[in-house]
């Protein structure tokens, strides 16, 4: 043969070596599902920040999450050096930028480390007495992505990552399925489709849910009534993607389309709500909460008034943000539907500090709450944790393409395809995903420290100062109209906040 043939074997060859290498190997998904082709996407990330320079965009120009920011959680996730050099490239100037005013004395602990768990200062429960009330291990905590939105593997992969990291795993309103079964503490989130706690006439069955939460370690039960990205809207799981397994966590039939109401046929006001709340409480002894974005304002103040009448009422309530994420919604509803989180959490907690009911409910802040800085601030908002959803995607293995809704998420994260999905290995992105929530507690902790407090919750809205539209800084209570007393007369919790980082 001439050179030339021999040359094209010996590419053919090392093509054909590189491929049985990227298929057997398991560290990386988009090489494994898209063998050889796939090592040009870090090739072309490698030199991204040089192509945005100078043609396409800057660092912090993307969106939903930014380069910098996706940089920031791939490196935690694999325990990389998550610095970055030569200062910011933010756009200081946008509106709502925080600052924090850190301590001329910062903090000392010598028993923090980077693995901190930081505890949450409310035992969640205690309020209602439910026999079940515990003290969450995190103040971090991986937020509702249900089995069937993820698949199998990514599900896997966030359940043995909880339990690495210490902190719960919500399941979702698709059930409980064995893949959420690998050690992680779960919260049960109860849509309006009532899955994996239906009987054989589709209702809510409350025998049914207290066999699930007695076979699986749920810690909590979570009733959504919205969620930020899609409020006011119902779900559909087309029938290509009601697998076997799928069919047996929610409780549906193999194959049908599954429809999720907008809204719970098991009550239709607050005083049904929180009956309904007390119900299941009653019956499992678990803490009942719900979860929901922010619109109108009189639900609130009508369950406020509710739960200081009666005594009775949820015992955390979950606030999502608009800009909260999903794998399919209206774009109308994405971009334009429900108040944006800091805005949405601050108006709900007044609501509640007002009538002096603030400490006796544990807070959960959500939407786009993954990086140290925005947990803090939703801390010194009122929240007692947070609960961060596609972070965690993205230190599976997530890409931010964007095709969640297609069913072709090429690392196999938010896809029913086997073969997509074998690209994305659970053991090696349970540690990812542990790895990212450490790392997010850890610069969490370090921001705490920086402005001389041990715990994050000791940290007031004073530490921290928004810019203004015109450039001039208002510091978070007044930008939202919070009152100092809400949070000096908080001793109690300031008090266990210093006890359980000493």
């Amino acid at each position: 043969m001439s050179w030339f043939w021999w040359a094209v074997c010996a590419l053919a060859g090392i093509v054909l070596v590189l491929g049985l290498v990227d298929i057997s190997q398991k560290r990386h998904a988009v090489r494994r599902n898209f063998p050889v082709v796939g090592r040009l996407r870090y090739f072309l990330e490698r030199i991204g920040p040089e192509l945005r320079q100078y043609i396409v965009t800057g660092n912090d120009e993307e969106r939903p999450f930014s380069r910098d920011q996706r940089r920031w959680v791939y490196s935690a996730a694999k325990r990389e050096n998550t610095y970055f050099g030569f200062g910011t490239d933010n756009k200081m100037a946008d509106p709502d930028y925080p600052l924090i005013r850190h301590s001329a004395f910062p903090h000392h602990s010598a028993g923090a480390s980077e693995t901190s768990p930081i505890p949450v200062a409310k035992v969640m429960g205690e309020w209602r007495q439910r026999e079940a009330a515990f003290r969450p291990e995190s103040v971090v905590n991986i937020s509702a992505m249900s089995f069937g939105s993820l698949s199998a593997n990514a599900v896997e992969a966030l359940n043995r990552g909880a339990a690495l990291a210490g902190c719960w795993h919500n399941t979702g309103e698709g059930g409980i399925s064995r893949h959420h079964r690998h050690d992680g503490d779960l919260v049960l989130q109860l849509g309006t489709g009532y899955f994996g706690a239906r009987g054989k006439d589709g209702k809510f069955d409350l025998s049914v849910l207290q066999a699930l939460v007695e076979s699986a370690p749920v810690r909590a039960i979570e009733l959504k009534l919205s969620q930020g990205a899609k409020p006011g809207l119902g779900g559909v799981l087309p029938a290509a993607k009601v697998t076997s397994e799928i069919a047996a966590a929610r409780g549906v039939q193999v194959g049908q389309t599954v429809y999720s109401p907008a809204n719970h046929d098991q009550f239709d006001s607050v005083r049904g709500l929180v009956c309904f709340i007390e119900r299941i409480g009653d019956a499992t002894g678990l803490p009942v909460g719900i979860k929901s974005a922010v619109g109108e304002a009189g639900f609130w103040r009508e369950l406020a008034d509710e739960m200081v009448d009666k005594r009775q009422g949820p015992d955390f309530i979950t606030i999502d943000g608009g800009e909260g994420g999903t794998g399919a919604a209206p774009l109308v509803f994405s971009d334009h539907v429900a108040l944006l989180f800091k805005a949405g959490f601050a108006e709900v907690f007044a609501t509640f500090a007002e009538r002096s009911m603030h400490e006796q409910v544990v807070w959960i802040g959500s939407g786009k709450l993954g990086f140290p800085e925005q947990v803090l601030v939703a801390m010194a908002l009122g929240a007692d944790a947070v609960a961060v959803a596609r972070e965690p995607m993205m230190a599976a293995g997530c890409i931010q393409a964007q095709r969640c809704h297609t069913g072709h998420c090429p690392t196999g994260v938010a896809t029913q395809s086997r073969w997509l999905m074998r690209g994305l290995d659970p053991t090696d992105k349970a540690a990812r995903v542990a790895n990212y929530v450490t790392a997010l507690r850890h610069g969490l902790l370090q921001l705490t420290h920086a402005c001389g407090k041990a715990h994050p919750a000791m940290v007031g809205g004073a530490s921290i100062e928004l810019l203004g539209d015109g450039g001039e800084l208002v510091d978070l209570y007044s930008r939202y109209g919070y009152s100092p007393d809400w949070f000096t007369a908080s001793k109690d919790r300031l008090a266990a906040a210093a006890d359980l980082m000493a």
